[in-house]
């Protein structure tokens, strides 16, 4: 069986939907409680992904009813660990979950056993303000957009409390929402990345790998997920193109999963590539060729096989910019200074741009990177010079009259 997007839904071999689920374990007899089905409350078969998924999330709603759990004696870190997240879990993306799981449990130890009907205002304020104080101020010392993040998780899973009946209203409604305030991505300029590249040996073959990677990531701006999924079917060298159709979910260099879709639905695009990196990955793939690898369904970027992962990509930059002299960056700064290069050296329209960063509308990348066209207006400027022919009449053509003051 194959998986979809929806976490907890498959297709069987006939491309046949289904759902099959855990919901916990049986007090009486303590084994796992499983459910699986192809059809919904109507005896309707079906037949599309998301008409399962929502079965499915129907199904463990009325599980969560029937066992109990909406009184007035339940506590919020209860609500959170054993209805929530759950629910949380069944229309998030895997690797979303595996994420944010974290956060939540956090915020279920951070009220710990008040139970949820006696949560105040007062608690959902003090809690806000612990979120956007320093560490020296006895808070959280997180960033304000972090801070955004996990204030935000907070008051969906009161909404999800309220729709489950547990509340009559989302206390934390009453207190402001923490402004995400404005990310500040750092990203390398083109001669930064000059810098960093001239630190690599390629003779070294672990060192010609960091160079594919940072290479790649830069020219064509492709998220750390996607790139990470990229095998050799995905490159067109007669056309020149790349396909970007695929995403990496991973636990693990050799626990992973490649699945058939991107972060969102206008994700899966066409790059263009450029002669240098057509290039750079024919070199790449011969040397891959050397030790076995280098095959249509093999990564591009690996040494042994299995695919690499983010920590790795992290360490590779820290390593050549430190060497380089030039600042850090994440691995979606790769993705921000391959905006950077497009936009400050070949002013690129915001359409062309947001096609091949995969961008739902250009209004999306606008959002994000408008900041990056500011040196494009200045270039402009330059055209305008001269462009237009200055030639006035040498005589005037107007009969004026009235009383006007003319200066002689």
């Amino acid at each position: 069986m194959a998986k979809t997007r929806y976490t907890g839904v498959y297709i069987d071999k006939k491309g046949k939907y289904f759902f099959e689920t855990e919901l916990g374990i049986d007090k009486i007899n303590g084994k796992r409680i499983r459910k699986k089905g192809r059809k919904d409350s109507n005896g309707k078969p079906f037949t599309t992904a998301r008409e399962a998924y929502l079965e499915l999330t129907r199904i463990k709603r009325e599980y969560h009813k029937v066992h109990s759990y909406a009184n007035y004696n339940m506590t919020f870190k209860q609500f959170v660990l054993d209805c929530y997240i759950p629910y949380y879990k069944s229309y998030v993306e895997e690797s979303t979950y595996s994420v944010r799981v974290k956060n939540l449990e956090k915020i279920a130890e951070r009220f710990s056993d008040k139970t949820l009907r006696a949560i105040s205002i007062e608690d959902v304020q003090n809690y806000r303000i612990w979120l956007l104080s320093s560490k020296e101020e006895n808070g959280s010392g997180y960033s304000q957009a972090y801070a955004s993040l996990i204030f935000g998780m907070f008051r969906k899973s009161l909404d999800y409390a309220v729709e489950m009946g547990y509340l009559e209203n989302n206390i934390s409604k009453k207190a402001k929402a923490i402004p995400k305030g404005k990310a500040v991505v750092p990203y390398w300029t083109k001669l930064e990345f000059e810098r960093v590249i001239s630190q690599i040996c390629l003779t070294d073959f672990y060192e010609h790998l960091s160079f594919i990677m940072l290479w790649t990531f830069f020219m064509t701006g492709v998220r750390v997920n996607e790139g990470m999924a990229l095998w050799w079917n995905d490159i067109d060298f007669a056309k020149k193109r790349m396909r970007v159709h695929h995403m990496l979910i991973l636990k693990s260099r050799k626990k992973w999963q490649r699945n058939a879709y991107t972060k969102t639905s206008d994700g899966k695009r066409i790059i263009s590539l450029d002669d240098d990196t057509v290039s750079i990955l024919k070199v790449w793939k011969k040397r891959q060729m050397e030790i076995g690898l280098g095959n249509e369904t093999d990564f591009i970027f690996t040494y042994d096989g299995f695919p690499m992962i983010k920590s790795t990509l992290a360490r590779i930059i820290q390593r050549y910019s430190d060497l380089a002299n030039v600042k850090k960056i994440q691995g979606k700064g790769l993705r921000h200074s391959n905006a950077s290069y497009l936009i400050n050296e070949f002013n690129v329209s915001v359409l062309i741009l947001s096609k091949r960063l995969g961008h739902s509308s250009p209004e999306i990348t606008l959002k994000h990177y408008s900041h990056l066209w500011s040196g494009a207006d200045e270039s402009i400027a330059e055209v305008m010079s001269g462009h237009i022919l200055i030639q006035t009449a040498t005589k005037t053509k107007i009969n004026f009259q009235g009383n006007q003051n003319l200066i002689r």
